[in-house]
Order: C-alpha cells, then structure tokens, then sequence
C-alpha cells in the first residue's frame, strides 16, 4: 500500500492529505504544536470562555475554494457564519467606506462611484467558479477560461494605486485600498491589485464569513475527513530531517522553502536549494486580542456591525504606511486590521465581553513593540476602547515565528507578494509543488496560489504527487 507523510497540519498539509487519504493512500500527518490547524488555530487567548483566532480570521476565499466546495465538511462540523456588513474602513471625518456582500447595496453607499463598483466586481463575481478553477492554479498552464482568465490578469497586474483611480470618492478609494492591503506589499507596484480583486470577489460570492466556534473548527473538519478514510494525525512530532522519518512513499512538506531545505538536506538538488534558501519573505505581523466590555466604541455606524474593519485613513495614507513597512520602518500610525468575529459567531463571546482581534503590518523581523501604536490607531476612529478593555494578549512579530516557524521574521503570508513570487512561487517551474526529490512535494502558502484557508496549494500538491506515482 503507498504511504504518505505530511509534514505540518495547516489548511494545506491538511488539504493534501485529505486528497491523498480518498485517494487510497496510508496517510500519516506530523504536527510539531500540540495543537493541529497551524494558522487556523483558535483557543483561550484573554479570558475563560472567549475564543479567539490565533492568525486566520474571515474566509471568503476559502468559502469559495474549489477544493474546500467539493467536501462535505459541515457534515463534519464546519458552519460558515456571516457579518451584517463585511468590512468597514472608517475615515476621519466620520464615514467610511463599508462593504456588503451585495455588490447593490455596497454600490449605493458609495455614490457616485458605486456604477463602476457594480461594473468591476459584478463581471469578476458572476464568473467566480470558472475563474477560481483557473487562478488556484500555476500560471505555466493552459488555462481553461482563456479570455476570463486572461480579463482578470489585465486587472490584477495593476497596481493598486492605479485601479484606485477609477473610484473619485474619499469612501470607495479607501475601501480598496484597506483591502487591496492585505497583499502585505508596496501598493504602487505590479501585480499589487491581484490580492485585493479576488478577496473582494470572493467575498461579494460568499461574504466575508468566519468559522462558527473559531477557524480551528475548519481544521477539526479537515483532520475528521482524513481520519475517516484512514488516516492518522500526529502532534507534539517536530520533524526536523527526512532522516528521522519511518518508510514512506510520498513526503508532503505543509512548510516554508527554508524550513523545506533543512528537512531535506543534502537530498535536494543544488539548484532548487538555492531557490528555496533565496526565497524572499514579506513584512511582518504584529497582532494584539482583546476581551471589550460591550464591544469596541466605533464612531462609525458601519463599523459597529462589520466584521473586519480596515484602519488606515485614506487612500494616500495607506499607500504611505505600505511602503514604508516596505522599506524597513515602523510607521506612527500602521495600518491595522480588526476582527469583530463575534458579531458572525455569538457563540465566541461571555455575556456581554466580546473577543476583538487586531494586528498590525510591521516591518520583517520587527522587534519592537506595536501595542500602543495599534491601541491608538483604534482609538483614533473609537475613542474610549481603553475603558473597556478588561484584558489583552500580545503576540509580537517575533512570537508569530516561535508560534509558528513558517512564519519567517512575522510574515504571515508565506512569501513577498512581488511579482515574481506571485507569478513563480517558491521557484521558476511547471511543476512548483516538486522539490527535485522523488516522492517529496512542497504544498505550504509558499506555493501556487499562496496564503489562505482554502487549502488549494496542498490539494494541488497531493493531486500531482498521485499522477507521478
């Protein structure tokens, strides 16, 4: 019988062995925390009772993900909970730009430049299936939505500052900006619109929901999938050399490339161990839970039923402070994240304390600390938050790398969003899962399509490890 070891139990470790386990294949998932679910994991962050998300928050992506569709995972426990409103980006005179999962009713918040909002999003939205059949995937490939693919590429090779002049208001600038953010990369160059159009595509598809009881129930779902054709999940197992592991067939590493080179050592060929060791790693994160007593004080009506509110003044403002996390230094006022999970997921609260969670873009390797800078940037758009804080959990961008060692120097995503990462990621190939080592696969975030919970790069992984055996 083939066998199979899958290094790391994130969405993509756990996404290729789910493909692997159906396939038929003894499937055996290593996990060095004592917990599986790597960022999907959720737990007691502040205080008894309240669930907080350890990294992995909203999910319109993994919602849609072509692999993630084709399980039944709520019969497994998973339940996809939605927000009121989406995503709010409050502004300093008191609006904001806020997003629904209607293109409609986000079209008329926006004015004037809700026309060309319905016209974007609406054509992305309606072909989201085929689309996603396509981008999930390598780009050295035929493509099977040829001109959709290719409508989309034109869009996403922008960057984000040019897409953002197609809307006039303060509102609808900022609203893309916030999210055109999360690529974690300078926003005036190549490709930096291509995160931001399928997040937003997504999310007018399936909202921007999150997982009822926390993320990690999307990673229990996985593991009770591989567990119920076979396979086993180990925790507490660190592996730190292919050396040290028992007999199998197929290795799948849900790790970062250099992380990847030292499991497989001297094994793997000269030239992908360049690639693997030169593999570059974006900005870091820096994140803050918070326990709030009747929730965060918005001055912003939107915001106070949104899930994720995006903080960054306008459009300008966001564009200065991702170039300059670009280049190494810290900005007064960061862009910051919040999650108002609780809102989808009442579950997740104590009465009336609810979890928040926040996390700023720091540069790589930061070591400093962001805390009050991410407590101002909050109350700059909620004054009175400090009152109602009755306790917090700090996670800096250094502990983001001991919690979870893929994330190199706090970078959450897996990799630089440059271009050339973007298109070719971890390395220049048809095959990018293939480490140059019979049987052995990369299938972490550091591969075709990249971060997120929709599991795409370890079923895509564990697809080609079964056509080559």
């Amino acid at each position: 019988m083939t066998s199979a070891i899958v290094v790391g139990s994130g969405p993509n470790g756990l996404a290729a062995a789910v493909v692997l386990a159906r396939a038929g294949v003894e499937v055996t998932v290593l996990e060095a925390a004592d917990t599986v679910g790597g960022g999907l994991r959720s737990g007691e962050l502040t205080v008894p009772g309240l669930v907080h998300d350890h990294c992995s928050a909203f999910h319109p992506v993994a919602a849609a993900s072509p692999f993630l569709r084709g399980l039944d995972l709520e019969s497994l426990g998973l339940a996809w909970c939605a927000p009121a409103v989406d995503c709010a980006h409050p502004l300093d005179d008191g609006s904001a730009g806020v997003l629904y999962r209607s293109i409609g009713d986000t079209a008329a918040g926006l004015g004037a430049d809700g026309g060309r909002w319905r016209r974007l999003f609406g054509a992305l939205t309606t072909d989201l299936d085929e689309l996603l059949a396509d981008i999930t995937q390598p780009v050295l490939r035929v493509p099977r939505h040829p001109v959709l693919t290719g409508r989309f590429g034109v869009l996403a090779m922008t960057p984000a500052t040019w897409l953002g002049r197609l809307w006039r208001g303060p509102a609808a600038k900022a609203l893309w900006a916030g999210v055109a953010a999360h690529a974690l990369h300078r926003l005036d160059r190549p490709m930096t619109s291509a995160v931001g159009l399928m997040i937003l595509a997504a999310g007018h598809q399936h909202g921007w929901v999150v997982a009822r009881g926390g993320s990690q129930a999307i990673a229990d779902a996985l593991v009770a999938d591989v567990v119920a054709h076979g396979g086993r999940v180990e925790t507490g197992r660190r592996v730190r050399s292919a050396g040290e592991l028992g007999p199998h067939d197929l290795l799948m590493l849900d790790v970062s490339p250099s992380i990847a080179a030292d499991i497989l050592g001297d094994r793997l060929p000269p030239r992908v161990a360049r690639a693997y060791r030169g593999f570059r790693h974006g900005p870091g994160a820096f994140k803050v839970d918070f326990a709030v007593e009747q929730g965060v004080p918005w001055r912003s009506a939107p915001a106070q039923q949104a899930g994720t509110v995006h903080l960054g003044g306008d459009l300008r403002e966001v564009v200065s402070v991702e170039h300059e996390v670009h280049h190494g230094r810290m900005p007064d006022r960061p862009f910051v994240l919040v999650g108002q999970q609780y809102l989808a997921d009442p579950s997740r609260s104590v009465g009336d304390v609810h979890p928040v969670w926040a996390y700023a873009h720091v540069p790589h390797g930061y070591t400093g600390d962001a805390t009050e800078a991410i407590m101002a940037q909050i109350e700059r758009f909620a004054p009175g938050l400090r009152e109602r804080v009755v306790a917090m959990a700090v996670r800096s961008t250094t502990d983001m790398s001991t919690h979870n060692a893929n994330y190199v120097g706090g970078d959450i995503l897996g990799g630089a969003s440059t271009p050339r990462q973007l298109f070719f990621r971890p390395r220049f190939g048809p095959n990018p899962y293939f480490t140059g080592v019979p049987g052995a696969y990369l299938c972490s975030a550091s591969t075709p399509p990249g971060a997120g919970a929709h599991g795409m790069g370890g079923a895509n992984a564990a697809t080609r490890a079964l056509a080559a055996l």
